[in-house]
């Protein structure tokens, strides 16, 4: 049961050793300037590798598969399992340290963060989201500059490897309570992405990696992709124009006048080098 990109490689992995049943996903939505109808990258492995895809939990009850083979493998889907599921013990795949960072956006909230390090928890399922015992946990770097596409491969690599040594031997893996006060992560809107000029350009970095930005350069809406930091000064590398495509920050420049920027509010300049000055 998953539904994103990173979780493909996990149930890949899965699927080299073991029978998959059946895939639970979210259905296909609308997508892009054309809302284009568009399946779910799990949905497209499973249906790739022939394996029955159901796009609704209501259909689980549906399967006849006889109790003590059934394995339930959950990563990112999205969904809130009732107890005609968890009582067949479900395994979560959760790309955080726990008890850090339940709930939506863990992946995202360590790099908003600037978190220097994140890991990946097996679990058991309880009623509660993100709060079952521990069965398997392992650390991993977050670079300076790796951005969620970059992180959520580090978690697909180390989980799918994790989770073929668990099923190999669930009892080398006893369940331990989660340690320590919870932290909560919450949806991701639009508004996020709006760029506070404000935050320190280490703030602003961490934005750009974890979800992107937005912000109104000489009067034109921009969608900044991608920054880094030098010498304590924010640099913007990659961004693209409102109905344009992804272009380098110099070759935006080379269609506008001067050779200074003016981002809104005014007081923000940015030299053609993509240098961010932010003048008091």
């Amino acid at each position: 049961m998953g539904t994103p990109d990173f979780v493909v490689p996990i149930f890949e992995a899965v699927a080299e050793w073991h029978e998959v049943a059946a895939a639970f996903t979210r259905a296909p939505k609308p997508v892009g300037r054309k809302q284009i109808m568009t399946k779910t990258p799990v949905h497209q492995w499973a249906e790739s590798r022939g394996i029955p895809v159901y796009t609704s939990i209501k259909n689980f009850d549906k399967l006849r598969i006889e109790n003590e083979e059934l394995r339930i493998i959950v990563a990112a889907y999205g969904v809130i399992l009732k107890e005609n599921i968890l009582k067949y013990d479900p395994i979560n795949i959760h790309p955080s340290l726990l008890p850090k960072y339940r709930g939506a956006a863990p992946i995202v909230s360590a790099i908003l963060n600037g978190d220097m390090e994140s890991g990946v928890c097996i679990m058991k399922m309880a009623a509660e989201v993100d709060a079952g015992d521990i069965l398997m946990c392992e650390k991993f770097p977050i670079d300076k500059d790796d951005a969620t596409i970059d992180v959520e491969k580090k978690v697909g690599a180390i989980a799918g490897d994790m989770v073929l040594r668990y099923l190999e031997n669930p009892a080398a893996y006893p369940a331990v309570p989660q340690v320590g006060e919870p932290t909560f992560t919450r949806k991701i809107t639009g508004d996020d992405l709006i760029i506070d000029w404000k935050k320190s350009p280490a703030e602003i970095h961490n934005q750009i990696r974890a979800i992107g930005g937005r912000a109104t350069i000489n009067g034109i809406d921009i969608k900044i992709l991608a920054t880094r930091i030098d010498g304590g000064q924010l640099i913007i590398d990659n961004i693209q124009p409102a109905g344009k495509k992804p272009m380098a920050w110099r070759e935006f420049l080379n269609g506008q006048r001067g050779e200074r920027l003016i981002a809104c509010p005014s007081r923000v300049e940015i030299s053609k080098d993509g240098k961010v000055q932010i003048n008091s």
